[in-house]
């Protein structure tokens, strides 16, 4: 792995950063410029020459945190010329009837984007960095938690690895992290949910237009399991079907053939015109397990540290898994600066800054589940959401609502936005008890009630967090 730029004199530490994917390239892109010599390494060959992705998801959800980390290393405009806005959730009835939810206020979207695809810009930035050295196929055998030292294995030969720092950028089977449960006080938990998941697939039609509204995030909410279909550039979509493992109704139980027909047609019969082969893919494909991961600390000896799915490994319903690791690097870039390159005072702020939020947005996006998949298609959750955003509008400093914060609100911490969602969640209960809600939600009286709750609650509430939320939305 030598490299001459490497071995330049330096009064930089040289780190190591174990796995080379969306997060792993971009904190190598950030930490080079900070001048700091970096050993990228990753077990699978390079996917801009090989297809690594096969059978995973092709495309995430990327919204405004991960667009400002993006943005710290200047990649923003490249990546959304690839990207598709989705400005709204589309909800797909049992009998067809569709209604809609914007996302947030005019202008505002979450982003459709290929998760090859930003790994692969990432990759290309990453090899223009002098300082970066990149090598595929390097399989993580053992790391030295006192030295920060790595060995690899790579075509039957062991590579060792020196380097002052290693990230264990591995993601959510993290091979640092497992090395890591063998060191003294090292906590771990891993769960799973009772839903696990695969891939269907809509083409394009002929022409190459999209079968639906491709500015939309498209959800078939089913209560106790859920379709969802996100647009790609080529005119196709990506479906993801959430069902539980075990059960009546579950991947265990849907073993015939003639089962799996009969689920469809009674559950996304207005979707069974628009999918690819959907009973065959059910039959041939194996589900993939939703797991959640915990693990404290996050740093080792001030010499090895985890970051993205490796640190945090969430599930996907609030789309945000990709844009907290991508917000791990940009703090941990602006700390570098902050601490002026002190390690011994940047990781303990990382732990710090970096623990509360992703457990914070861990418990957001197992709540978020149950939004998608059985409140979305109800009428009384479609007006609680209606009222949230008037009364965003009429008093945007005293009320953002919770999606808006986590997804639109970059600065604002995942943990605060957790507390005054909960908060909020309170008031609502109230206001969705006045007396024939559904008739006179427009009326002056309920935003007046909303206001004097809200005014009431946030007052004995953590007043910074909500100045903060308040700042980011005047």
């Amino acid at each position: 792995m030598a490299n001459t730029q490497l071995e330049k004199n330096t009064t930089k530490e040289k780190i190591t950063i174990a796995g080379a994917g969306p997060v792993g390239a971009l904190l190598a892109v950030i930490l080079a410029r900070h001048d700091h010599p970096v050993n990228l390494c990753e077990s699978r060959p390079d996917s801009r020459r090989h297809n690594v992705y096969q059978g995973k998801s092709i495309n995430i959800a990327l919204s405004d945190r991960g667009w400002l980390a993006l943005e710290a290393v200047g990649i923003t405009e490249q990546v959304k010329q690839n990207a598709i806005a989705m400005k709204k959730r589309v909800m797909h009835a049992v009998d067809g009837t569709i209604t809609e939810q914007a996302y947030g206020k005019e202008g505002q979207a979450i982003w459709s984007v290929s998760r090859a695809g930003i790994n692969e810009q990432l990759l290309d930035l990453a090899e223009k960095e002098s300082l970066i050295n990149i090598e595929f196929e390097q399989r993580l055998i053992d790391v030295d938690f006192n030295s920060a030292s790595a060995s690899f294995s790579h075509e039957h030969a062991i590579n060792k690895v020196s380097g002052d720092i290693l990230f264990g950028a591995d993601g959510a089977y993290s091979k640092v992290r497992r090395l890591a449960q063998e060191t003294p006080r090292f906590s771990y938990s891993q769960s799973y949910m009772p839903q696990s998941y695969i891939e269907l697939h809509i083409p394009a039609n002929a022409d190459g237009s999209f079968k639906m509204d491709k500015d939309a995030l498209h959800i078939w909410p089913r209560k106790d399991f859920m379709l969802i279909a996100l647009p790609n550039p080529d005119g196709t979509f990506t479906c993801t079907l959430f069902l539980d493992f075990q059960g009546e109704v579950s991947f265990s139980s849907l073993t015939q053939r003639s089962d799996v027909s009969e689920f469809f047609q009674q559950n996304f019969a207005d979707a069974m015109s628009l999918l690819e082969n959907p009973v065959d893919e059910f039959m041939e494909k194996t589900a993939n397990p939703l797991s959640l991961v915990s693990v404290d600390p996050w740093v080792i000896n001030n010499k090895v540290a985890l970051i993205g799915d490796a640190a945090h490994a969430m599930v996907p319903f609030f789309g945000q898994g990709m844009n907290c690791g991508f917000e791990d690097c940009r703090v941990l870039g602006e700390l570098i600066s902050q601490y002026n390159n002190d390690w011994s005072q940047i990781f303990p702020a990382y732990q710090g800054a970096r623990k509360i939020n992703a457990d914070a947005i861990t418990e957001l996006a197992k709540r978020n589940f149950i939004e998608m998949s059985e409140y979305s298609g109800q009428a009384s959750f479609l007006l609680q959401k209606k009222i949230e955003a008037e009364f965003h509008q009429r008093q945007p400093k005293l009320w953002t609502p919770l999606y808006s914060m986590v997804t639109f609100s970059p600065l604002l911490p995942y943990s605060e936005a957790l507390a005054i969602g909960d908060i909020q969640q309170k008031i609502m209960q109230q206001i969705m008890r006045i007396p024939d809600i559904e008739h006179c939600w427009q009326e002056d009286f309920v935003y007046q009630k909303l206001q004097k709750l809200a005014e009431a609650a946030f007052k004995g509430a953590n007043n910074e967090a909500v100045i903060h939320a308040r700042g980011e939305n005047k």
